[in-house]
């Protein structure tokens, strides 16, 4: 018998036909969907090679790298996406009908978290297995591996540790700790400057070697962070610490009060900047505060208000010159869309930085973008050829305030046009 014209019911056109082992699209369509279970990625891990990977999944080592296999190939995108129950992909199971499941996508990543580090750090699992008998060593290697300075011996660090504890050690009249800094927060800080912001620092020839200086530069990025940046570019540069001039907020928060005073960060008024301009110190201010670390995405890169002029007359007052710094780069770092007014007021801060991963993202929200950062160190202002009482003269003060920030501003513009991204 011939074989009849077969139209499915309810349909808006011919069924097709299936094979033996496949049914037709249309009636597979009219199955229930199948439930697939989505392949594993095998993370890494330290277990020895001879370990059964068919008992855990998630225990079984990666496969080193053949001579015939590119290193530096890129991770398959379609890994985990597979389904596992032994159908053939080529046999009705299509790689769109597997459902993406939380569990399945937290694999991928951590498999591919996994091989990213690998490939960042360079360190061989069977090394770090190693390693693992002498943690000192490992820990060299893994500061050595993400760029971090390593400490010049076990004794010396026990020793550094045991004079923490027990208090023995010197700081000056504003708690700053040289010691500290030099040893612990710069070393942490210049991973960020040099391998993540990649900053790009020009004019430093402008710097003194000695003597005081009033450095004032624009204040963005939701976070203060260009002022640890700038601390450490110039202590790299000439071997000297800036003296960080900081709002009250920071010495009201817990935690961060005390790391600001042993880092060399003091209350941003009058008496302390002429006390430590007048003990030759580099002293930085950022004159735009909150107003221009809360400052909108939108208006990136326009300066706000100078205040008063304050470190002007604080700087006429000690005839020390001025420094312009212009930064560009911290804009990018934490885009902000919103304050939240509210919810500020309620928390008791100028801001709620609302960003593109921020809140939504939790802690993750807070790792900053790794924008290009490009520092000018402009040409000093020098106020000792200011006549005598220019620093209570209300006109003279505006315009050195004005003078600085116009150059401020201007070479912000200069070198925004001369960045070629944002990243790079």
């Amino acid at each position: 018998m011939a074989d009849a014209e077969i139209i499915q019911l309810g349909s808006a056109g011919r069924a097709g036909r299936g094979s033996r082992s496949t049914p037709s699209a249309a009636a597979r369509g009219l199955a229930p969907a199948r439930r697939t279970e989505r392949a594993r990625p095998v993370p890494p891990t330290l277990a020895g090679d001879d370990a059964d990977p068919t008992l855990d999944p998630a225990s079984a080592p990666l496969p080193d790298a053949s001579p015939d296999t590119d290193a530096t190939a890129e991770p398959d995108p379609d890994v985990g996406l597979r389904a596992t129950d032994g159908a053939d992909p080529e046999e009705g199971t299509d790689a769109d009908e597997v459902p993406l499941t939380l569990g399945g996508l937290v694999g991928d990543l951590t498999g591919l978290l996994g091989q990213a580090l690998r490939g960042l750090t360079g360190v061989p699992v069977e090394d770090l297995r190693a390693a693992a008998a002498n943690p000192w060593d490992a820990l060299l290697r893994l500061m050595e591996a993400l760029g971090i300075e390593q400490p010049d011996s076990w004794e010396e660090t026990l020793a550094f540790a045991r004079s923490r504890i027990a208090g023995d050690y010197a700081v000056d009249d504003f708690g700053f700790d040289p010691e500290f800094t030099e040893r612990v927060f710069l070393p942490l800080l210049r991973p960020l400057v040099r391998s993540w912001f990649r900053v790009e620092v020009r004019g430093a020839e402008n710097l003194p070697a000695d003597g005081s200086a009033l450095l004032v530069s624009n204040h963005a990025g939701t976070m203060p962070l260009d002022g640890m940046v700038l601390h450490a570019v110039v202590h790299d540069e000439i071997g000297r610490h800036v003296r960080m001039l900081g709002a009250d907020l920071i010495f009201s928060t817990p935690f961060s009060h005390d790391l600001a005073r042993r880092t060399g960060t003091t209350l941003a008024c009058q008496e302390d900047a002429e006390r430590l301009l007048a003990s030759d110190q580099l002293v930085a201010v950022f004159p735009e505060g909150f107003k221009g670390l809360g400052k909108a995405y939108a208006d990136r890169y326009k300066l706000q208000r100078f205040g008063r002029g304050g470190f002007v007359s604080a700087a006429v007052r000690a005839q020390v010159p001025i420094i312009p710094v212009s930064i560009v780069g911290s804009e990018e770092i934490y885009p902000l869309l919103a304050t939240a007014p509210t919810l500020a007021r309620a928390m008791g801060v100028p801001y709620f930085p609302v960003t593109p991963l921020f809140p939504w993202l939790g802690v993750l929200g807070l790792v900053p973008l790794p924008s290009k950062w490009i520092i000018q160190i402009g040409e000093a202002i020098a106020t000792d050829e200011l006549p005598a009482g220019a620093a209570e003269d209300p006109m003279v003060v505006f315009n050195v305030t004005d003078q600085v920030r116009e150059t401020i501003q201007q070479t912000l513009y200069r070198l925004l046009t001369e960045r070629r991204s944002v990243f790079f």
